[in-house]
């Protein structure tokens, strides 16, 4: 009699469980990469990008340097310094870091686009967009529960944030230039090889 008493009571839990949460009731965390998957988060196409697109990359970044005359030595901070490294970061922190990371790379580069270089930089521009475009699926939508940043991502977002600020126009596109390559080679390569970068 108790044992059948013992199983009623687990069905009727299980029961309740299975009902509170089917309803939204009582909250369920989904794992994030469960999310991701869910939104399209596709980045592995970008392990590698073809050589014509790397050799315009380095047609802009050459004739960004020369026009300009950047010397990023002369300015205040590194908005991203040499310590900038996604492997520091949990996978699920990397593509929001490269996020941020591309979003001030292709304001600064549109702003240039659109004084000098236009033809330079068009091809690079249009790459850039696309790769953020398909990025946009791998980073959590800020009104969701999903986890905030914190940490080392917390500090290097408020840098990026800060460094748009406070930097001199001639120093944001000092820096984004010389991470252009960082940018492409490094960090995009780390999110599109997920768990493997290491």
């Amino acid at each position: 009699m108790k044992l059948d008493l013992a199983v009623c009571c687990a069905l009727v839990l299980m029961l309740m469980t299975t009902v509170l949460t089917s309803t939204g009731a009582v909250p369920v965390t989904t794992p994030l990469p469960t999310l991701l998957g869910a939104r399209g988060c596709n980045m592995a196409q970008f392990k590698s990008l073809p050589p014509q697109e790397m050799k315009a990359f380095r047609r802009a970044k050459d004739a960004l340097e020369e026009s300009l005359l950047l010397r990023i030595q002369s300015c205040s901070s590194r908005p991203f310094p040499r310590t900038w490294d996604l492997r520091q970061l949990q996978v699920w922190e990397r593509p929001v870091a490269l996020e941020a990371e591309l979003a001030l790379t292709l304001k600064v580069l549109e702003t240039v686009a659109n004084s000098t270089l236009g033809d330079l930089l068009d091809q690079p521009l249009h790459m850039l967009r696309h790769i953020h475009s398909k990025l946009q699926a791998c980073v959590p939508a800020q009104s969701t529960a999903g986890p905030r940043p914190r940490g080392r991502l917390r500090q290097w977002l408020r840098r990026l944030q800060e460094a748009e600020k406070k930097e001199s126009r001639g120093c944001l596109e000092a820096s984004v230039v010389s991470n252009l390559f960082h940018l492409l080679v490094g960090d995009l390569r780390c999110v599109a090889d997920g768990d493997l970068c290491v």
